[in-house]
């Protein structure tokens, strides 16, 4: 099996255990269930932010660990001081060493969007994204067929949540539907871990302009937030590159400077 489809397994294990501990019906009588929610589209587009979606990561199941010791409050507290448009959480613990708790945790302290990063693959972890605080869902075309995506991103437009689409190939385009809000283009290839920012470029001419678009993995510096965003992407997730360093703050808080300083600002 691929990494990706062992993930997957575990995760339907680990959605059955959690609707035996807290059912749909007590999710949405949590706190954060019965809210407005902020948009990630608008924060993306509007003209005085970068368009980054900085992401707090501990660690991959290709790179292992990236940064055990910063505090996810820390981290994502200066994210959003220094200009994030969005801040991206990780709630997988298996492969990803994140939680729920950190999502709830950066709930509390910001009024940006967050995306759950997470590999959702059952309605129940829509309800659940809703309860924990979050305001958009990652929904992963290489693991959903187009019936699947296109019944959970209804069911969170339902409950307002906004819905982030990740593609990696052409032949992936086919699941986009109506129900989506953006569209991402992970530039790591998934079979070999290569990594090319050109290949959002070149996907991305295939996109409609009613998404939103952003692009992921590989985007180490201003001048390829610049590029990108000549070619009509309005975000870069972006969250190895900070968290690998000492200071992750201090990193994303020159790289946002950076892109001030490309484009004049």
């Amino acid at each position: 099996m691929s990494i990706l489809s062992t993930i997957v397994e575990h995760k339907k294990m680990e959605i059955e255990s959690s609707k035996e501990l807290i059912s749909v019906s007590q999710l949405e009588k949590m706190a954060y269930f019965d809210r407005d929610t902020y948009k990630l589209t608008d924060s993306l587009t509007s003209s005085g932010k970068t368009g980054i979606i900085a992401e707090f990561k501990r660690k991959s199941p290709s790179k292992g660990i990236i940064n055990d010791t910063s505090k996810v409050e820390d981290v994502t507290s200066g994210y959003a001081n220094h200009g994030a448009s969005a801040l991206s959480i990780l709630t997988d613990s298996v492969f990803f060493g994140g939680s729920v708790d950190d999502l709830k945790k950066v709930r509390k302290l910001h009024t940006i969007p967050i995306l759950r990063k997470e590999f959702i693959v059952d309605e129940y972890q829509v309800y659940e994204t809703k309860a924990i605080g979050a305001d958009a869902i990652l929904l992963i075309a290489s693991i959903l067929d187009k019936n699947q995506a296109t019944s959970l991103a209804k069911k969170a437009h339902d409950l307002g949540l906004e819905v982030l689409m990740e593609i990696h190939e052409e032949e992936e385009l086919k699941i986009l539907n109506e129900d989506l809000d953006v569209v991402g283009i992970n530039n790591r290839n998934l079979k070999t871990f290569k990594v090319d920012i050109h290949h959002s470029i070149k996907l991305g001419k295939k996109i409609s302009d009613e998404f939103v678009k952003i692009s992921e993995s590989g985007i180490s510096s201003a001048s390829d937030v610049i590029n990108l965003k000549n070619h009509g992407f309005s975000g870069f997730l972006i969250g190895e590159n900070f968290m690998k360093t000492y200071d992750p703050v201090n990193s994303f808080a020159n790289f946002a400077q950076a892109i001030r300083n490309a484009q004049g600002k």
